[in-house]
């Protein structure tokens, strides 16, 4: 999956540039109206003035946003009316620093404007705001209006209405039920000042001055702290975004787990780095849940230790090596095989041809033997320059590490970027036709991503075929607070026609000899309930061991206040029907907020 940097800030451009574009054009009459807020908001998410011409809104400045590419405050109207599917607050769109202070009374006059961030493609839903505003101060140093506050009782358990067939299962003109849906809820709420009271931090604050917490602190919770996602129906709907009005500088660095203890009030905002948030005037104090790095144990001298990690788009220039050399050597226990993915190629991110990745590689090697760890043996194969995706000009790929005091590698030759990896038989089992080799990798299924690197290794004289997957990411899917509903999940259909290959391959080696013991391990950027690791699971050629753990820590990955599975080890029969195999999810990165990957590692032991 890409890096959420690389993500974000490709978000940020495109903020930057495209307000005009994302508005929904609706035709504007002559005149201007002289209307109250909750008139303008509605009761569905599109303003019934949108594209119109409106004046003399009056209201109370609850917010201020100086800063970014969406400048400009937050209006309330102190005397509500009694529909609580309308909002009494509105944001007004300055594109300059404002010219206003919070407790001001003033009346704006501008054109309502429905602004979908990160453009209509996105499918997220609109922000109603008032543009091109003309605003006249009556007054200042009034009391703001009280804050509504949003706690376990006033949020639905429902997530989403069901978006309108007629529109392309668009929620916009439905109207809104706050009491029922979660959505609807916080819609109804949109540009209002709101407050949220001791909420428990469900992910980490991140490079951008924001975290999650949840006001529903016993909704689907992780024994570490965090609220899982478990399934498509199980919305966690008490998830909720902070960020602050205030100086970057006094934002708390939080982890899983932490609570801000206290109440956080400030205007209820929609953005597209996670729907509905709270843009604090004041924040909670930070009070620390005191969550500790996992340690996984060390496999005994018959176990075969098996993990995979991403590394998060590793080059010579980061700075990240001791730390993930020590992860390796201190957390995982130094594992017999590790599947890296995420390995760039000797210039990282510089476009210039270079496919080769020894000097990222033996780098990384070097510092776990200086952290204490074993001299690994490394095999990968450079793939053809710009064509599996990632970060451009970076050539990311898998990469097995072994140790090869505990374990050997059986070459074969012939495998490169463009030759298929079969299945033979020698001596009566299952072999590689070449080691390593990549799976198919003509396929258009791979087409601007990372092939599976299959190979053949040895341990205590029983042959284990471990192939490293990095499957399509979920980038273009549509967030789960789009306006559509069901979110149309795009990404999958690539990611499917990859897992078809990667289980055919693996039907092919249990035909030639049922008992072959495989692993199919990585980054497969999907959950151990999709659809994905189904079609990875057909026929019963491989297991998602990760379904071993008890429900609650099932999670390699934080994404959005969800602690959900991206990176699985699936087995086949002859390793599942043991009795002694062990699988850990090793906790690290993804809790806290100095993580050095956005992955957590996985680790699989067993007896082969």
């Amino acid at each position: 999956m890409p890096s959420k940097k690389s993500a974000r800030l490709a978000a940020l451009t495109v903020a930057a540039v495209c307000s005009a574009a994302s508005t929904v054009a609706l035709t504007s009459p002559a005149h201007a109206d002289t209307v109250a807020i909750h008139d303008i908001q509605g009761t569905t998410r599109l303003s019934p003035y949108a594209g119109r011409a409106v004046t003399g809104v009056a209201g109370i400045v609850t917010g201020v946003r100086a800063y970014g590419s969406s400048r400009g405050f937050w209006i309330q109207d102190p005397n509500p009316d009694a529909d609580p599917a309308t909002s009494e607050g509105v944001f007004v769109f300055t594109s300059s620093i404002p010219k206003v202070a919070v407790g001001d009374s003033v009346t704006v006059s501008g054109t309502v404007s429905e602004y979908v961030p990160a453009g209509t493609a996105s499918g997220n839903q609109s922000v109603t705001e008032i543009t091109k505003p003309t605003v006249t101060v009556v007054s200042s140093g009034n009391p703001v209006p009280a804050a509504t506050v949003i706690d376990a009782k006033s949020v639905p358990g429902k997530y989403t209405p069901a978006g309108d067939a007629a529109a392309g299962n668009s929620v916009n003109g439905v109207t809104l039920r706050p009491k029922k849906y979660a959505l609807d809820y916080y819609e109804s709420l949109e540009g209002m000042n709101v407050q949220v009271a001791d909420t428990r931090v469900v992910t980490a604050t991140d490079p951008y001055t924001e975290l999650w917490v949840t006001v529903k602190p016993r909704e689907n919770a992780t024994e570490r702290g965090g609220t899982l996602y478990g399934s498509y129906t199980s919305q966690n709907t008490g998830r909720l975004q902070i960020q602050s009005l205030g100086a970057t500088a006094d934002f708390p660095v939080a982890n899983v787990g932490d609570t801000l203890a206290g109440r956080t009030t400030g205007p209820l905002d929609y953005n597209q780095f996670g729907g509905y948030t709270l843009v604090a005037n004041t924040l909670g104090t930070l009070k620390s849940g005191g969550l500790e790095r996992e340690t996984t144990r060390k496999q005994r001298t018959g176990e075969l230790a098996v993990a995979t990690y991403n590394v998060e788009n590793l080059d010579p220039s980061d700075g990240t090596f001791e730390e993930h050399a020590s992860a390796i050597v201190n957390n995982l226990k130094s594992p017999d095989i590790v599947s890296l993915e995420e390995i760039q190629d000797n210039n990282g991110a510089t476009d210039d041809g270079t496919t080769a990745a020894d000097v990222t590689v033996n780098k990384l090697i070097d510092a776990i033997v200086a952290a204490g760890g074993p001299t690994y043996d490394w095999r990968s194969i450079d793939p053809t320059n710009d064509t599996d995706g990632g970060e451009p000009g970076g050539n990311i790929r898998q990469v097995f590490l072994f140790n090869p005091k505990r374990v050997s590698f059986t070459d074969r030759a012939g495998g490169d970027a463009t030759t298929a990896v079969g299945v033979k038989k020698e001596h009566g089992k299952a072999a590689l036709t070449v080691s390593p080799g990549r799976i198919d990798p003509a396929n258009t299924a791979w087409t601007s991503s990372r092939k599976p690197l299959a190979g053949e290794f040895v341990f205590r004289g029983r042959t284990v075929i471990v192939i490293a997957n990095h499957l399509n990411s979920k980038g273009g899917d549509q967030a789960l607070h789009a306006q559509y509903q069901p979110v149309v999940r795009s990404s999958e259909v690539q990611r499917h026609q990859q897992a078809t290959l990667v289980n055919a391959f693996v039907k092919g080696l249990l035909k030639v000899q049922k008992d072959a013991d495989v692993i199919a391990l990585g980054d497969m950027n999907d959950f151990e309930f999709s659809d994905t690791t189904k079609i990875l699971e057909s026929h019963g050629a491989l297991w998602s061991a990760i379904k071993s753990l008890p429900r609650s820590e099932r999670y390699t990955y934080d994404y959005q206040g969800n602690q959900q599975v991206l990176d699985q080890i699936l087995v086949s029969r002859s390793i599942k029907r043991s009795s002694d195999f062990e699988y850990d999810s090793v906790h690290i990165n993804s809790e806290f907020h100095d993580q050095v990957s956005d992955h957590d590692p996985q680790v699989l032991r067993f007896e082969p």
